[in-house]
């Protein structure tokens, strides 16, 4: 079992930056692909970024390309996700998740453990 605790979340001014934190214990991660989503009030859950078990390859949507970036440090059986240049519409939970089987990063039901996320809001 992996438990994944997401920190770093808060209220932020459009333009504005933070950088949320995914510690995981109970198990090593550094087997295990990483990603972020995001759930907004109303709306299902949706992929903001992922890395691979080595932290050499990123994935992301369009609309985070170039505001955001996932990191990870299997040292420290963390991920990382900084956020730049946000904006209210980027207002929503954020989820940590590990994923261990093979499948496309972008979908939830690809990944088999979930943090209990961390809220965002971004004000105008």
């Amino acid at each position: 079992q992996v438990q994944l605790v997401e920190s770093g979340g808060g209220l932020v001014q459009a333009g504005g930056s933070l950088r949320l934190s995914c510690a995981a214990s109970g198990r090593t991660i550094s087997s295990y692909a990483m990603g972020w989503f995001r759930q907004a009030p109303g709306k299902e859950r949706e992929f903001v970024a992922a890395i691979n078990w080595s932290g050499s390859i990123p994935y992301y949507p369009e609309f985070v390309k170039g505001r955001f970036t996932i990191s990870r440090d299997n040292a420290k059986n963390t991920v990382y996700l900084q956020m730049n240049s946000l904006k209210p519409e980027d207002t929503a939970v954020y989820y940590c998740a590990a994923k261990y089987s093979s499948g496309n990063y972008y979908y939830t039901h690809n990944y088999d453990y979930w943090g209990q996320g961390t809220q965002v809001t971004v004000s105008s």
